[in-house]
């Protein structure tokens, strides 16, 4: 038992969530740190693509994790360091990006989409419905097809 339950601890520990950051680059100010953190785990690396800088071992998101940290030792706030990375790197460096009139099309796709189907769907559905069955073939009609099935 002692050993399954060692095994499952190691096993967590393997899979727990592996910060990039180096001991030399944290704040001695906690309350600092916290905040750069905060705001690195919302920026993209730009090499990774799908990681954010707080997690990423490139160079780059490195250098922007420094660039955060030094922002907000000079009294920066929160918004004022995003923008800053923003205006330096595109809306692309945020990993949720901010809803305006460049994302208007990204938030609203899907909402678009959902009412393209739901049309779409109301319109197959009286099509289907309102299909008339053809008349009952007469006798001549009936004669002509049963000479045209025999071999």
């Amino acid at each position: 038992m002692i050993r399954l339950l060692i095994a499952l601890f190691l096993f967590l520990a393997s899979v727990a969530p592996g910060y990039a950051v180096n001991p030399d680059e944290v704040l001695a100010d906690p309350a600092l740190e916290a905040r750069a953190r905060a705001i690195s785990a919302q920026l993209r690396c730009m090499v990774c693509q799908n990681q954010s800088i707080d997690d990423s071992n490139a160079e780059l998101a490195k250098d922007l994790r420094l660039l955060v940290r030094e922002r907000l030792k000079n009294g920066d706030s929160d918004e004022a360091v995003i923008s800053y990375v923003v205006s330096r790197y595109g809306e692309f460096v945020l990993l949720t990006p901010r809803f305006g009139a460049k994302t208007l099309v990204l938030w609203g796709m899907p909402a678009i989409l959902l009412v393209a189907g739901i049309i779409t769907l109301v319109v197959a559905a009286r099509r289907r419905g309102a299909r008339v069955p053809g008349a009952p073939l007469s006798a001549e009609e009936k004669e002509r097809l049963e000479r045209l099935l025999r071999p």
